[in-house]
């Protein structure tokens, strides 16, 4: 799943970030950033309308994403018992 897609408030964890080609910037920016395999992740806010920005925790840090960043983004949903 698309981080992109995930519904507001649900956890995740980063999966991978995907490079749109070699030496992508904007996807080493969001591995500098933290996004990283097995980080934890949520959808804390969306913007007006179901738009941009993403606002998305990553650990304790929170980020404004545009949602074709944040699509770079892979994550896998968490299971809670």
């Amino acid at each position: 799943m698309r981080l992109s897609d995930l519904p507001k408030g649900a956890p995740a964890v980063v999966d991978h970030v995907h490079d749109a080609h070699a030496a992508d910037p904007i996807a080493q920016r969001l591995r500098d950033l933290g996004f990283v395999d097995g980080e934890p992740v949520r959808v804390v806010a969306i913007g007006p309308m179901g738009g941009d920005p993403l606002l998305i925790q990553i650990g304790y840090t929170r980020f404004a994403l545009r949602r074709a960043e944040a699509a770079r983004v892979s994550v896998r949903t968490e299971v809670t018992a």
